[in-house]
């Protein structure tokens, strides 16, 4: 039998040199000649004022390094951080052995402000100057990742308002099952009572000051009421494919060419459709008149093909049912896991609760309709338009529609709503062409097709790099702010990984 020496993993005192662990050509090689040559740190350091006294703080450009080193290594926390710099070699060398608390490393991170975006712009300078930034086109995509903040702390005010209520009803309740017991209770259970009522004055407590901290509720773009979090009002509650979650967007702008971020942004809303013109906006400066935008599905709404039809911007931003068109998808479903009916969450379709105008029936001559009651509604409108389409319009009589028995079937709003209206649409009107039907001959044609498949190739790697290679499963942050300057590290790590493959600084 064969003789091998045993290996000893165990511990070695040995001398180090630092210098040498950091290897050319290896992402670290890239991040120190980075940081050390290329990008200003001037702001960040000009916040100290330790000149003349006080002790040494750390420099920003070490904890940067640290940062990003550990980001790239798939460590989050500021804790595991901290351990990588006590006992690992290459963090040591990166740090020049500084060792920093985690405490200090978890303030660096969430006190950079708007100073990350502009580290974040000065590094994409890097690239462009190395040739790794094409401009034939830009592909945007998301995705939601939950944040330092807690799901079951969402609601309404009116939602924190029966919780407060009915903590303090509870408290009151127990108060006087207390007082009117027969027996005294005894030591334990008064002390488990007594911890009972003290965590629930001070949880409701705490609600009645949220509320008065925030008079109204959380409001959406357009006007309507979002779900507040008594944790981080700024993140919102949002459904993924793996469950519902309270988190933030991260949204980036990439580069076909090397995959390189161009823009990074975290918004706290799960509609994308928000979400598209900013990022628009902010890839401006590194478009051409012949660069390509690229969205899917969850960034396509007539507005936003409006604006980008009004701002001259060539894209491709596919609809829900370009699949359903392409006969390159036709086989898909028998590929997908079919659901567990124990457990299959999938919307159902939902049965009507009001009448439809196709429980109205249309005259011969079109001059009026017959409801369901068998009332007449006369013509409100023969020549109408909805969204490009001809439509007509009938409107019952008061007098028949008030004291009908179907009110509640047949109006949305019966204690307002006076007589119903219900129209019929008679398709297209003749070169009423929307942007979405634009879009859509665009998409199904063999360019659009192309570039669908190559939005798909440039954008989706650099996800699964940063989600699955860089373990980005959360964002350890509260607040808008900090979770995009946080999303921006991840998104400049990515782009120093690109620098270090394409032989930066050596």
């Amino acid at each position: 039998m064969p003789r091998f020496k045993t290996p000893d993993y165990g511990l070695k005192m040995i001398p180090v040199d630092f210098q040498r662990q950091v290897l050319p050509g290896s992402f670290e090689f890239a991040l120190c000649h980075l940081v050390d040559k290329e990008l200003d740190l001037s702001a960040l350091r000009s916040r100290f004022r330790n000149d003349a006294g006080g002790a040494p703080a750390f420099d920003p450009a070490v904890l940067l390094k640290i940062v990003l080193l550990a980001y790239s290594r798939g460590l989050v926390s500021s804790r595991s951080i901290e351990a990588a710099c006590r006992h690992n070699v290459l963090f040591m060398a990166v740090s020049g052995d500084s060792g920093p608390h985690f405490t200090t490393l978890a303030a660096f991170v969430s006190e950079l402000g708007d100073e990350v975006a502009r580290l974040f712009a000065q590094v994409l300078v890097v690239c462009d100057r190395q040739k790794l930034i094409g401009r034939a086109l830009f592909a945007i995509d998301g995705v939601k990742l939950p944040s330092n903040a807690s799901k079951e702390k969402s609601g309404t005010r009116a939602d924190f308002e029966r919780q407060a209520a009915k903590m303090e009803a509870a408290v009151k309740a127990m108060m006087e099952r207390q007082v009117a017991a027969d027996a005294l209770p005894t030591e334990a259970d008064e002390a488990r009572a007594t911890h009972t009522r003290e965590r629930l004055s001070r949880e409701a407590a705490q609600i009645r000051q949220w509320l008065a901290e925030h008079p109204a509720d959380h409001q959406g773009s357009k006007g309507s009421t979002r779900l507040s979090n008594r944790t981080d009002n700024e993140s919102a509650k949002m459904a993924t494919g793996k469950g519902v979650i309270q988190g933030y967007t991260g949204v980036a702008a990439v580069d076909d060419q090397a995959q390189i971020i161009l823009d990074a942004q975290a918004h706290g809303t799960g509609s994308e459709q928000e979400l598209l013109l900013p990022v628009v906006e902010a890839t401006a400066v590194w478009r051409k008149t012949e660069t390509v935008l690229c969205a899917d599905a969850g960034y396509h709404s007539e507005a936003n093909l409006a604006k980008l039809a009004e701002s001259q911007v060539d894209a491709y931003i596919c609809d829900n049912g370009y699949r359903h068109r392409d006969p390159r998808y036709a086989e898909q479903a028998k590929h997908k896991a079919k659901p567990d009916p124990l457990w299959d969450k999938s919307p159902k379709a939902k049965k009507a609760t009001h009448f439809t105008p196709a429980d109205f029936q249309l005259a011969e001559d079109r001059s009026h309709c017959i409801c369901p009651a068998g009332k007449r509604l006369y013509g409100n409108g023969k020549d109408c338009s909805f969204n490009g389409y001809a439509a007509m319009k009938f409107r019952g009589a008061e007098r028949d529609c008030m004291p009908c028995p179907l009110r509640q079937q047949c109006l949305r709003k019966p204690d307002t709503t006076k007589a119903r209206q219900v129209a019929f649409f008679q398709g297209k009107r003749a070169g009423q062409q929307s942007h979405t039907d634009r879009m859509k001959a665009k998409i199904d044609s063999a360019a659009g097709k192309h570039m669908i498949a190559a939005r798909f190739a440039t954008v989706e790697p650099v996800f699964g790099n940063l989600r699955h290679n860089k373990r980005l499963t959360h964002f350890t942050l509260r607040g808008r702010a900090k979770v995009d300057g946080q999303w921006k590290l991840y998104c400049m790590m990515h782009n120093i990984e690109k620098l270090a493959h394409h032989g930066y600084g050596e």
